[in-house]
């Protein structure tokens, strides 16, 4: 019995690790194994083991604007419908947010904690404004904006959701895809490889680690406490 049991257990840890080898080919063959976060990898492998073509799979673009400096952009795909851009948030608790509103409430510990954070539309919709500026002269197909929540969190009340954009937990991405790839036309995207190209140089952007620090020094100047006199 002991041997029977050894056995399982060795088989089991075999899996294991074939299994995280794998997902470290997929991986590598889009992005750097430390670049993004946890949710951000777990995405992607979501969408590469769902049949979407590694070529047409952004990771962690730094998209430049006129003025020197960096919009990060999550994730973005090139769908037959158009552009996928997703920001991927990783929370616990219960969460609230209007689309309208500039910030959305974290409530954790049954309502005796309460955190603000930016509202994740309008973050993503600054992102999209910046890709359009982009490859505006080469494509002019639909970009549709989603939001991802990972993590032990419910959506307790989201609305007034605009057109195109979408809020969802991770376990119902892959149907929020799928609704806009069969909700849509198929639509040309004039120049593609110009685009593919345009994105290509935004994630090799972000191999720089000035333009990270960069960037980071950037939204703590954004964000910065020091300039409020209470």
């Amino acid at each position: 019995m002991p041997i029977i049991i050894f056995c399982i257990i060795s088989i089991f840890f075999i899996f294991l690790i074939i299994w995280g080898n794998r997902n470290k080919i997929f991986l590598e063959k889009i992005t750097e194994i430390h670049r993004g976060t946890e949710a951000e990898r777990d995405l992607i492998l979501e969408l590469v083991k769902a049949g979407f073509s590694e070529k047409e799979i952004f990771h962690d673009l730094y998209i430049k604007r006129f003025n020197g400096t960096f919009s990060q952009v999550d994730l973005v795909v090139l769908t037959e419908v158009g552009i996928l851009v997703f920001e991927v948030k990783d929370y616990s608790g219960w969460i609230f947010g209007n689309g309208r509103n500039q910030q959305w409430t974290q409530v954790l510990a049954y309502g005796k904690e309460k955190y603000r954070f930016y509202n994740p539309i309008k973050q993503n919709y600054s992102h999209i404004v910046e890709l359009h500026k982009k490859i505006g002269n080469f494509s002019k197909v639909p970009v549709y904006s989603i939001v991802v929540f990972y993590g032990d969190c419910e959506l307790k009340d989201i609305n007034f959701i605009p057109e195109r954009n979408f809020v969802t937990k991770s376990e119902r991405v892959m149907e929020v895809i799928s609704h806009i790839i069969n909700s849509n036309n198929t639509v040309d995207y004039n120049d593609k490889s110009k685009v593919i190209e345009i994105l290509e140089d935004c994630v090799k952007n972000g191999e720089n680690i000035e333009t990270q620090i960069q960037h980071i020094e950037n939204i703590k100047h954004m964000f910065d406490e020091d300039r409020v006199f209470r």
